[in-house]
């Protein structure tokens, strides 16, 4: 129980901290897309060049491992993304509703609770996550997305036009030069790695900030119809997501009992704040994701104890 609450409690004083920097009027209206560009075009794009150029491919390639956990995150996505298009959902925002039910929050969360729970041994595990969450389920949400915003209806132009947007998209470019990088050999010189580090470190913390910043704006009173939303990303992410990465770990890859353990407690993660970049970026109604952002991170203090406490 320490061991989580010590993660997460500078995750809901990060929070706070926006939340309580815009109500007594230190931020602007301007400050939560501002401070979220400087996340989507520079800290992130460090952050994944960084994660990506300087991982090993002898570590990182466990294929049990990688199946697993990819394809319950891949099927949690799916499953949530169909749910919300039956609502009927814009598919803009039902990818990013997937996103919100499949995005576990490894980077920021994930390798501190394995390093205290686990070791030293299930760092290269928790790595393996965050590429598969932050580069391929990241990606796979960005096509959709740009595919649901585009008018074109002639298939295509509008291919091309979502091949041009995803080109231009800096949590694209970033993923793939950092895997040109590692492919290539090339060892990063110490300056520039880092520049990188320095400016990577500075992603999660003000993604969070400006989360608290979009919570703290005011809003009408009044029946709220979004709080079922909010409640079924949250299971789905908390429950449904772990559930299923124990089946397939378990049941059709076999991993042993340190591997399977590992991979269902960073499922069990709650929702990084990708989903709430993407929305802002994007323009795209952010009002779910930032309740599933904070409701997945309170809860999941619940429920990742039970589930240490069960594997004990």
């Amino acid at each position: 129980m320490l061991s989580v609450l010590g993660t997460v409690l500078p995750i809901f004083a990060l929070i706070f901290a926006g939340w309580l920097s815009r109500r007594i009027g230190v931020f602007g209206p301007q400050a939560t897309s501002e401070l979220n560009r400087f996340v989507v075009y520079l800290a992130l794009p460090a952050l994944l060049i960084d994660i990506v150029a300087t991982a090993q491919w002898h570590e990182i390639w466990q294929p049990r491992f990688v199946a697993t956990f990819g394809l319950a995150t891949l099927a949690i996505f799916a499953l949530a993304l169909l749910v919300r298009l039956r609502r009927p959902r814009h598919l803009a925002d039902a990818a990013i509703d997937g996103l919100n039910a499949s995005y576990a929050n490894t980077g920021f969360m994930g390798f501190p609770l394995a390093l205290a729970v686990f070791g030293k041994a299930m760092l290269t595990p928790t790595l393996i996550a965050t590429i598969l969450t932050v580069c391929v389920l990241f990606a796979l949400a960005l096509v959709l997305l740009e595919a649901g915003l585009q008018t074109e209806r002639h298939p295509r132009r509008m291919a091309v036009k979502v091949a041009g947007s995803l080109g231009r998209n800096p949590l694209l470019v970033a993923p793939v030069l950092g895997g040109v990088l590692m492919a290539s050999g090339f060892a990063l010189p110490h300056p520039l790695e880092s520049f990188l580090k320095l400016l990577g470190a500075a992603a999660s913390p003000c993604a969070l900030v400006a989360l608290g910043l979009f919570l703290a704006e005011p809003r009408a009173q009044g029946a709220d119809p979004q709080r079922g939303a909010t409640a079924l990303l949250t299971a789905l992410k908390l429950i449904a997501h772990p559930a299923l990465t124990w089946v397939i770990g378990a049941w059709l890859f076999h991993l042993p009992p340190a591997l399977l353990h590992a991979a269902v407690l960073l499922a069990a993660l709650p929702t990084g704040t990708g989903p709430f970049m993407v929305a802002e970026f994007y323009r795209r109604e952010a009002t779910v994701t930032s309740r599933t952002i904070l409701a997945s991170t309170i809860l999941s203090l619940v429920t990742i104890t039970l589930y240490l406490a069960a594997i004990a």
